[in-house]
Order: C-alpha cells, then structure tokens, then sequence
C-alpha cells in the first residue's frame, strides 16, 4: 500500500466531487435539514427531541454518507474509470484507502455542520460533551462511507445500488434501539441487533446524552463501530473487480 497513490486517488475523487454539486447538497445539507425538521416536528415537545435527536444526529449522516458513496463509487465502475486505474500499477487497498479519505473529509465537515447545528442552532440538550457527540458523528458518517463503498461492489446500476438500502440499512435502523429498547425485543431480534454496528452507534449517542464524561460502555461503543468500519473497508477491497462486468 502507497501513501502517495493514497493521497493521489483523494485528490481525484474530491476534485470530481467539487464539480458535482448535488452530491455535496447532498452530503452537507439534508442531515442538517432533517435535523432542522425534526426539531419542529416536536414543536411543542422538545423534550422529545432531546431524546432522538442526538441518535438520529448519528443516523442521519451514516444514511447519507451510505448513499453518494455507493452511487458514486458505482459510476466510476460502470464508465471503466475503475477498470483503467487497476490496469495500473496500483493495489486495490491504495484505491479503496482513497475513497475512504475523499469522503472521509467530507463526512468529517458533514459532522460538524450537523453537531453544530443541533446543539447551537436547534437547542439539543446534551450532559456530555459536544467534542463526544462530534466523534460519534464523524465515526457514524465513516461507517455509512465504508458500507457504500462495499455494497457498490454487488450493483451493476445506480438503481440497484439505492435498492441495497432497505437490505442494508432499514434492518439496522428497526433494531438499533432508536424506536424501543433492545431488552424489550423478541430474543432472536436483540441477538440479531448485538452484531449490528448502528446499535452500538446509538447506544454511544445514548451515553453522551445522559454522561457527562466518557464511560467505558462508550469507548466500547465507538471502537466497535472503528472496527466496523475498518472491516467493512477491508471487505471493500477484497471484493473490489479489476474488470468491470
């Protein structure tokens, strides 16, 4: 693996990034429009919002990071653009290690908007402190950023690719605890959600929110999403096609 084809595939992705404005509306703007929504959605309750809003400050930008990552990943597939860099002298860790720090950055000022925006501008009452609440975030946008960038592996349009959510990411999000406790779930149901990385996305979130410093089921929490993350990057690269079928 080489730092500087690392660096050099980041350069590329971000420079074509720049020039798609949608994607970065996308990316940067509709966590914090969901989030602004929400907030008024429980107008007249806003202890409400104190209780999901940071879960879902989480939820939000895996979600959307999930999404252009896997779409965006998937047209460089389908225009061959893929094909001819692994023509190249170049592993496929180097190309997948790029991505990830392409829209890494971006999921990093994706998460800061969002933190930003719901705990100074929306109000969002936290005992524990915003720098925990901001790396909860950052590492949740990761992990949606990893999970894009695997499943573009199995889709062959942007169609399938937007289709791999309900698969991917509708199961994580009923079993992640946000809408009841998961001791309160059917046995086989809370087992399903012990291996699943958002439950322990939220479950961190849940400690921000009622701690006042980091706990140690928190540093549990935010190490197996990482490792989530790293895993599923790994996963990424081994399935990563040198021919585009």
């Amino acid at each position: 693996m080489s730092a500087a084809r690392t660096l050099a595939t980041a350069s590329r992705v971000l420079r074509q990034l720049r020039h798609d404005r949608r994607s970065i509306a996308l990316m940067l703007l509709v966590p914090c429009g969901m989030l602004f929504l929400l907030r008024y959605v429980f107008d007249g309750s806003p202890e409400t919002f104190d209780s999901i809003g940071a879960s879902l400050l989480g939820i939000f930008p895996l979600i959307t990071m999930f999404l252009v990552t896997s779409i965006a990943t998937l047209r460089e597939r389908t225009s061959g653009t893929l094909e001819r860099l692994l023509a190249m002298p170049m592993a496929k860790a180097d190309l997948i290690a790029g991505y990830a720090l392409a829209f890494g950055l971006l999921a990093a000022v994706q998460s800061v908007l969002a933190t930003g925006l719901a705990l100074w501008g929306l109000g969002l009452d936290v005992i524990g402190s915003p720098w925990l609440l901001l790396v909860v975030a950052l590492l949740d946008a990761l992990l949606g950023t990893a999970l894009g960038l695997f499943v573009s592996a199995f889709a062959t349009s942007e169609f399938q690719a937007v289709q791999f959510m309900p698969a991917v990411i509708f199961p994580q999000l009923l079993l992640c605890g946000l809408f009841t406790p998961r001791p309160n779930m059917q046995p086989a149901l809370e087992a399903v959600s012990d291996v699943l990385p958002m439950s322990y996305a939220v479950d961190a979130m849940a400690q921000v929110q009622r701690h006042a410093d980091a706990t140690g089921d928190f540093t549990r929490d935010i190490l197996i999403v990482a490792a989530c993350a790293l895993l599923v990057l790994a996963l990424g690269a081994a399935t990563l096609r040198r021919r585009t079928a």
